[in-house]
C-alpha cells in the first residue's frame, strides 16, 4: 500500500460486533487458571493437573513434545478437590 498514489485511499469499515469472542473461543492461560483456583479455594495446582481436567472436559491441547522415553511411567493424578477447583475456573473462563 505504500507505492499507492496518495490522492486515493481505501474505506474500511469494520464493525466490532464481529470481533467479539464466542464463549467456545475464550481463552484463559494456565497461569490465570492458576491464579483463579489458588484465589477462590486456597489450592495450588499444576500445570500437569489443569492438562489432565482439560482433557477430560475435551478441550483439545497441542501436542507434547516432551514425553517421557518409557511408555509405563506413572503418572500422578489429580486430585478430586483440586479437580473440582480447576473445573470451577474453567466455567468461570466460559471454557467449559
Amino acid at each position: 500500500m505504500s507505492k499507492l498514489n496518495t490522492k486515493q485511499h481505501i474505506d474500511v469499515e469494520l464493525n466490532l460486533d464481529e470481533l467479539d469472542l464466542t464463549d467456545t473461543e475464550k481463552k484463559a492461560t494456565y497461569q490465570e487458571i492458576k491464579d483463579y483456583v489458588l484465589e477462590h479455594s486456597g489450592l495450588k495446582v499444576s500445570s500437569l493437573y489443569i492438562a489432565q481436567v482439560k482433557q477430560k472436559c475435551g478441550i483439545i491441547e497441542r501436542e507434547n513434545y516432551n514425553k517421557p522415553k518409557s511408555e509405563d511411567t506413572k503418572q500422578p493424578q489429580c486430585p478430586p478437590d483440586k479437580e473440582n477447583a480447576i473445573m470451577e475456573a474453567l466455567k468461570h473462563f466460559g471454557m467449559i
